[in-house]
């Protein structure tokens, strides 16, 4: 026998849907092609972005004559660590003011999601059998991956309203109060991916109190701080208000958006305890455990994205800069979702639009079926995926005329 691994053993896996998208991107030669697939930050020449204060820390990291090349501890760089805590909770956090948050710097956002979903499969999973893990209809791709490779069961609560592309708002809470109890919930901290919909500070507040009533554990995922409204505070404010009230939870946290170091994979996994008389021994016992968990899986993170980070992080010049940075950037996006509504509005295009402004951050779910987005992808040359999610940072002043004719044209011709 040549191998142990025969296909009935170990299948071929299917192609990444994304990556396979960004490959027939950069396979077509056509002269106007559009790709709104890349969850990356483009500007107005379609070209990737070093934001300025990134070039300034990267400046004062190569002439800093210390600078070495030495591992970091396995939770990470503690001055990273400790103002993403702040970043993400806040600096008056009642969490971090009574010592009941643990934090590890990982790989990226995607890093922290999988830190967080092995500890959960290790210490929550097998203590409540019967509280699966519930994701929102749709949520982030990898999600699915994430979480079933450690073996957590997963169902699904309702989130897109394909009728109203908003949120079904009532839906969501009644599967999170049918849920079993102390089911874990991933919930998207803002800038919701794939549908750019987001609750409202109200609704926030009775998903909040629904979580309480079932004592479900909440676990939120934070990719798109500062980047979705260009209000740090207000892009967080649901996992403030979460912890204010007391919760035990974690959140995932990733810089590839907010600082544009795709590249650099820098994130962090936050732990926060709920209140009680021993909750720093409890949030020390999770920080051990972490460490384990962490040393058996990369030893220590990578340092350089983490460097340039806590350089801004850390100066208030710097942060200040990083504040417009993040203005200029989620300003263009809803600069493109004004110009796209308003170009298919004037062109009549049957349908409502008016869900690209109402929705936020890097995506949007335009509604359109299977059939028309490949129509759009092999007429126009526009790429973006079969669930018609597109990236409004592909659009700029030089494409989005076309792309808005090539929509009309296809929702006009195919149902």
């Amino acid at each position: 026998m040549a191998t142990s691994f025969t296909s009935d053993i170990v299948p071929q896996a299917p192609e990444d849907p994304l990556f396979g998208l960004m490959a027939a991107y950069r396979a077509d030669d056509f002269e106007k092609k559009v790709d709104l697939g890349i969850g990356a930050y483009r500007d107005d020449n379609a070209k990737p972005w070093i934001l300025p204060v990134v070039r300034q820390a990267d400046d004062m990291l190569h002439n800093d004559p210390d600078l070495n090349h030495e591992y970091l501890p396995i939770a990470g760089l503690p001055e990273f660590t400790q103002a993403s805590q702040k970043l993400v909770l806040g600096a008056d956090s009642p969490a971090i003011r009574e010592k009941r948050v643990t934090s590890m710097q990982t790989i990226s956002g995607t890093g922290a999601v999988h830190l967080g979903a092995l500890f959960m499969s290790k210490f929550y999973a097998p203590s409540h059998p019967n509280a699966p893990l519930y994701l929102s209809a749709p949520t982030w791709a990898n999600h699915n991956q994430i979480f079933s490779n450690v073996r957590l069961p997963i169902k699904t609560y309702p989130y897109f309203s394909a009728s109203t592309k908003g949120l079904d708002f009532d839906g969501m809470i009644a599967a999170l109060d049918a849920a079993p109890e102390q089911s874990m919930i991933v919930l998207h901290a803002c800038a919701h991916n794939p549908t750019g919909v987001d609750p409202t500070k109200e609704q926030w507040i009775q998903i909040a109190k629904t979580i309480r009533a079932k004592n479900h554990f909440p676990f939120f995922d934070c990719a798109y701080q500062g980047f979705a409204s260009g209000d740090l505070a207000k892009d967080a404010w649901a996992v403030r208000y979460f912890v204010e009230q007391g919760f035990e939870l974690c959140v995932a946290q990733s810089y590839a958006k907010n600082f544009g170091l795709y590249g650099e994979r820098a994130g962090c996994f936050h732990f926060v305890t709920g209140r009680s008389n021993d909750a720093q021994a409890t949030i020390g016992r999770i920080a051990s455990q972490l460490a384990i968990l962490q040393r058996s899986e990369i030893s220590n993170p990578p340092a350089y994205g983490a460097r340039i980070a806590a350089v801004v992080l850390n100066n208030p010049k710097l942060f200040a800069e990083w504040e417009e940075n993040l203005r200029t950037m989620s300003g263009r996006i809803i600069d493109m979702r004004k110009a796209l509504r308003s170009k298919l509005e004037s062109m009549s295009t049957p349908g409502t639009w008016n869900h690209i402004t109402d929705q936020i951050g890097m995506f949007s779910f335009l509604g359109l079926s299977e059939k028309q987005v490949m129509k759009v992808r092999e007429e126009a040359h526009i790429y973006f995926t079969k669930n018609s999610r597109i990236s409004m940072a592909g659009l700029n002043t030089h494409n989005v005329d076309y792309v808005a004719k090539a929509i009309d044209s296809v929702v006009r011709s195919t149902q």
